[in-house]
């Protein structure tokens, strides 16, 4: 079968991603012929297996970046939605980034992977959020060099501002969003706002990534696996005001769950430089690669998805920054404010009743009260962008 190669209009454009270009390059990835069945009928009702039949549309921006790069396979290759969903892929960037994500395309069509039926890569949103049934938000403006805070926020105002009116105009009113481009949080809030018509509570950030870091360091602490970790909680903020929390958490030492206070044994520790260590965990990265995180976001992007996609395990909560109403924790309302959260039927839920301590609220309404100042900044940034 001969595959249709990219083609991309390189007459330049707008340097940003509010551009807007008519290129559309598709490339079907499977052959025509009719695919085997997916799975034994035996393990699917007739309804479940036309569904999955069916594939579903996954939109990742950014996708000529390191973190897409990593990401793009693990999803492609059905990590995320099963091994048996058929999936299309959309691939947005910037106009000058086309070139290089023509080579992502390639090397997408070179993996023969069975479950990608098509993969479409562009620079246009109203292509880009077309019918998608899941969003995967990566790009965003980075911080430069001698950039304020404020200025990061208003350049990223402009971009999640335009893909939530997209997300609002072209994609399914059951899309599901996800904002990995920092400032995380607050992005989110932008493109949620945006897009007026899509439920709120479809949209969350990633805070997964330090969830996961957090785990990482208990499990090296007392000597066991990450997975032998579970119920940490990333409270607020993805930034350096974040509270990695282990109040709750258990650690599983020689078959038995046990607190991880109580395992771990060094209260100074863990009331220090584990909370330090997993808020400035980036850093220490982009210091020591002289890059930022990329497979370690891709890995959690993968789990933050899977989870909305498949629900939690039983007994097991995550983090995920999503709309604050309605919470029980005293974090004002209208923020995008991560907390612990159990999923069942694509739908998140607070876990509700763990017991704050004063320590633990102190450093929550320090991250609640960055998150604040960032949505003062937003909006008004809003009503003139």
């Amino acid at each position: 079968m001969r595959i249709p190669q990219a083609k991309h209009d390189k007459s330049g454009g707008a340097q940003n991603w509010l551009c807007k270009r008519e290129e559309r390059v598709t490339a079907p990835l499977a052959d025509p012929s009719p695919p085997p069945p997916l799975l034994p009928k035996a393990h699917l009702s007739e309804e479940e297996g036309e569904r999955r039949a069916e594939p579903i549309k996954v939109l990742v921006t950014g996708a000529a970046g390191q973190i897409a790069y990593s990401l793009l396979y693990s999803i492609a290759k059905g990590d995320v939605f099963g091994k048996d969903q058929p999936l299309i892929l959309v691939l947005l960037d910037i106009t000058p980034m086309m070139t290089a994500l023509d080579g992502v395309l390639m090397e997408l069509q070179d993996c023969a992977l069975p479950l990608l039926r098509e993969v479409i890569a562009t620079d246009k949103e109203d292509v880009a959020f077309a019918n998608i049934d899941v969003a995967i938000l990566v790009g965003s403006m980075p911080r430069k060099e001698g950039m304020e805070r404020k200025d990061l926020l208003k350049a990223n105002v402009k971009i999640f501002k335009s893909q939530g009116a997209a997300l609002d105009k072209y994609a399914k009113k059951s899309v599901k969003v996800i904002v990995v481009g920092n400032p995380a949080n607050t992005n989110c809030l932008t493109a949620s706002k945006s897009a007026p018509s899509i439920a709120k509570e479809n949209f969350s950030c990633l805070t997964r990534l330090d969830h996961n870091r957090a785990k990482s360091q208990i499990a090296l602490k007392v000597g066991v696996t990450a997975n032998d970790v579970k119920n940490c909680i990333i409270w607020g903020n993805h930034s350096s005001t974040q509270y990695p929390d282990v109040n709750h958490a258990k650690v599983k030492v020689q078959g038995k769950e046990v607190g991880v206070y109580e395992a771990v044994k060094d209260d100074n520790w863990l009331k220090g430089d584990f909370i330090s260590t997993v808020q400035q965990r980036g850093a220490a990265v982009i210091k020591a690669r002289k890059l930022s995180s990329a497979m370690s976001a891709a890995k959690a992007i993968c789990d933050h998805v899977r989870d909305i996609w498949f629900g939690t395990p039983a007994g097991e909560f995550v983090s995920m920054g999503v709309i604050s109403d309605g919470n029980s924790y005293g974090i004002a309302e209208d923020l995008i404010y991560s907390f612990p959260v159990v999923i069942k039927d694509k739908t998140w839920k607070f876990v509700e009743g763990l017991p704050i301590n004063d320590f633990s609220r102190e450093k929550m309404d320090l991250t609640a009260k960055e998150l604040r100042e960032e949505k003062e900044m937003t909006v008004e940034f809003l009503s003139s962008a």
